[in-house]
């Protein structure tokens, strides 16, 4: 029972409190696992994140695995118990940081990198090593892993910024019923991206000179549930390699198909975070009429008139901001904000390439 006494210091909900005690009890509860993810930042401030919690040992998809095996995976990911109110220690560029896991199991930190580097290389992903400093259960081992974070240089002239669901990946996020069977039966492997939007990708990473590795952060309302499935996704399509910010689990494993919905609050407030952490910098933004990209994207162009160079939405549904918002299309026109909604990635790409943000070539 002791090794329980920091994690029920942060859970506060009475029927998570009953089942880690009734696993504890049983010698249910897994061994716990650090998973940071790729942090950012800019030559003065570092952002990095993550979780603790129970190791369901997820294996590395294959394409050959049967649809069971990919059922399993999705319940192993929304069903792993996060553990509250235990320590994990960062070390970053020499400097050491400890940080408490909140009651979903998350933490956070910040440094401040200012004159810590004579030199950044902003092509480099830096290190993270992190600790976790609690014993959880018995004859625990070391639990260590080791996170990536990338600067960004301020000379950069634009940042990108890109949904996932029904952008990147096919989601069907508005169809419950195909969205649940590609999320049960099919893998990162198995699962498809758009056409074409990888070669568009790499172009807007290359730019107009085709070598200006600008960064891609991939800001979405998928859970960090999924975040080992985007990844492996992400790697398997030969995508940029980028920054996930997603979204805290807002329901449990019996509503696990409603993943990717609810508020989309949290885009908006991470894109604004994006742009005020790098000022210097302009934004190309690209989403889907599915949801609501088209009026979260629009409304940080006009709150940051100049800092958005272009929106790209994909047409899911039949409706666009076109027909019914002209007055916020004009307003975009305004700003000299570009404002697409294309039917195919080729169509964005040709847009792109006209305006000279990819290589002519």
């Amino acid at each position: 029972m002791k090794y329980l006494k920091p994690i029920f210091k942060k859970i506060f909900n009475p029927f998570k409190r009953i089942k880690i005690y009734l696993k504890h009890k049983a010698g249910w509860l897994d061994v716990p696992k650090i998973i940071p993810y790729r942090g950012y930042g800019n030559e003065t401030d570092v952002f990095i994140e993550g979780m603790v919690i129970e190791d369901k040992g997820l294996t590395k998809p294959q394409d050959r695995h049967k649809f069971w095996h990919n059922i399993l995976a999705t319940i192993k990911r929304f069903s792993s118990d996060e553990i509250a109110g235990v320590n994990v220690r960062a070390n970053f560029l020499g400097e050491t940081q400890v940080c408490e896991t909140d009651e979903l199991g998350f933490f956070s930190f910040h440094f401040n990198i200012n004159n810590k580097l004579k030199q950044i290389d902003y092509n480099k992903w830096y290190t993270v090593d992190f600790e976790l400093m609690d014993i959880i259960i018995e004859d625990q081992q070391a639990i260590v892993a080791k996170g990536e974070v990338r600067i960004i240089s301020p000379k950069k002239q634009r940042i990108i910024i890109s949904d996932i669901d029904d952008t990147v990946l096919v989601s069907h996020s508005t169809q419950t019923m195909r969205k649940l069977r590609l999320m049960l039966l099919k893998n990162a492997l198995t699962r498809h991206p758009f056409p074409g939007v990888t070669n568009f990708y790499k172009a807007l990473k290359k730019g107009k000179d085709d070598t200006s590795n600008f960064p891609f952060f991939y800001v979405s309302s998928s859970e960090w549930n999924l975040y080992d499935l985007l990844e492996d996704f992400f790697y398997a399509n030969e995508l940029p390699k980028g920054i996930f910010l997603l979204r805290k689990l807002e329901y449990s494993i019996y509503k696990f198909w409603k993943s990717g919905g609810g508020s989309h609050d949290h885009k908006y407030d991470k894109i604004k975070r994006l742009l005020q952490l790098y000022p210097d910098q302009k934004a190309i933004l690209i989403g889907d009429s599915g949801q609501k990209d088209p009026w979260i994207y629009s409304d940080i162009a006009l709150e940051y008139p100049g800092r958005i160079e272009a929106i790209y939405i994909r047409k899911i549904r039949s409706r666009s901001l076109f027909q019914q918002e002209q007055n916020i299309f004009e307003k975009l026109q305004n700003i000299d904000t570009e404002y697409l909604e294309v039917e195919s990635t080729q169509t964005a790409m040709e847009h792109a390439r006209a305006k000279g943000y990819i290589c002519s070539v």
